[in-house]
């Protein structure tokens, strides 16, 4: 599935210094493989999934280049739901529904599925076929979206399943994602992180989206086992990668970190405590900001003196500071990749797997691309809803 003159169209299309940049990461990555260390990756939501860059972490897990994941809940919802899914949106007035019921833009969505799925759901509960039948018969618009959600009838049963995980979750001590990967397909972060024991979480700031799957999530176990596990995970890291992600507080400036965050008085008290020091942190992302500030520190250290006289950032560097970019601009080992992760990501997997000579089954492309909009719908047709029964199988073990 790897088109490498697709892959060499990419790489030229950037750059000259993103190109240098690229080289140098990718070369970071093989050598930290080949000295057997780890490679975390943090990621956002909605552009993780729509890219497909949340399947290539799949793969990339599945052939041990990535070896834990910190997610969004709202990336864990579609994940249940099978990442990417074609529904059929309507006006749902049309249908019956009062503007009341209905989102801002008043649309509702069916699934566009096979009835051996809905008859897969009907085991678990009552599908209103009818409406089904008269969303998709309605004039309206029918893409591929970000699968779950407001989607009937995978949606609400995505939110249902969502406690039933949950609830397993608590009467095996684990996280929920630990569980959801059970039932998850082998081409989700989660499904994959199950099967090769690679561990996949939902940050504390990422904690509320999904609906009742964020909720389920945050339920599953306390604040502090959860920063305390994600910890241990970036600790164990060598390379951290963060994918179109805006809130890292926990990395940066977190309760157990003790480099750039608040971790002194935790390892005061004698809790475990880590630091980034000597690691190497790459964020790719399209916020020219972040490549200023990182500029900024490296040119005249104003970053790191605007903290020791206890001056506001802002106003002192002249840059709009998210909060992530402090740390992350301090860190002697941090890389800023201002990219789209569509094209940045593809071009790291092949270049990585590539040298360290092994064969990925499945690559990712820019969805705006040919191959792009070919990958999505291979999302759509064979990365499956989560399988409830399998789950249950598992824990009963």
């Amino acid at each position: 599935m790897v088109n490498t003159e697709i892959i060499s169209e990419l790489f030229n299309s950037l750059n000259p210094e993103l190109q240098e940049k690229v080289e140098q990461i990718a070369a970071k990555m093989v050598t930290a493989k080949e000295a057997g260390e780890k490679i975390v990756v943090v990621t956002g939501s909605g552009p993780n999934i729509h890219e497909g860059v949340t399947t290539l972490i799949a793969e990339l897990i599945h052939k041990g280049i990535i070896d834990g994941v910190t997610t969004s809940s709202a990336v864990v919802n579609h994940e249940l739901s099978g990442s990417l899914e074609k529904v059929h949106r309507v006006d749902g007035r049309k249908v019956g529904f009062s503007a009341d019921k209905l989102p801002l833009d008043r649309l509702f969505e069916s699934c566009v599925m096979s009835d051996e799925d809905i008859q897969t759901i009907e085991k678990e509960m009552p599908v209103d076929r009818e409406l089904m039948a008269l969303v998709l018969a309605t004039e309206g618009n029918t893409i591929i979206k970000a699968a779950g959600n407001m989607a009937y009838p995978l949606g609400l049963r995505t939110e249902r399943l969502a406690r039933e995980i949950e609830a397993l979750a608590k009467a095996n001590g684990l996280p929920f994602e630990t569980v959801a990967g059970a039932a998850a397909d082998p081409m989700t972060m989660l499904g994959a992180g199950y099967r090769k024991n690679v561990p996949v979480l939902v940050s504390v700031p990422q904690l509320i989206g999904g609906g009742a799957v964020g909720l389920a999530v945050g339920d599953s176990i306390s604040i502090t086992e959860r920063t305390m596990r994600i910890a241990k995970l970036m600790d164990s890291a060598s390379i951290i990668i963060e994918s179109a992600v805006a809130l890292t507080q926990e990395i940066h400036d977190g309760p157990f970190e003790r480099y750039t965050g608040h971790g002194i008085w935790a390892d005061w008290e004698g809790y475990f405590t880590y630091s980034l020091a000597g690691k190497t942190l790459v964020r790719i992302d399209l916020d020219p900001n972040l490549e200023l500030a990182w500029k900024k520190q490296r040119e005249s250290n104003i970053v790191q003196d605007a903290i020791a006289k206890g001056l506001p950032k802002t106003k002192l560097t002249g840059v709009p500071f998210r909060m992530e970019m402090s740390g992350f601009s301090r860190l002697p080992g941090s890389i800023p990749v201002i990219a789209d992760i569509g094209t940045i990501w593809p071009i790291l997997a092949f270049k990585v797997t590539q040298k360290l000579g092994i064969k990925l089954d499945f690559i990712s492309y820019p969805q705006s691309t040919p191959a792009g909009q070919a990958m999505r719908e291979w999302i759509v047709h064979n990365v499956k809803f989560a399988d409830r029964e399998r789950m249950y199988a598992e824990f009963r073990k």
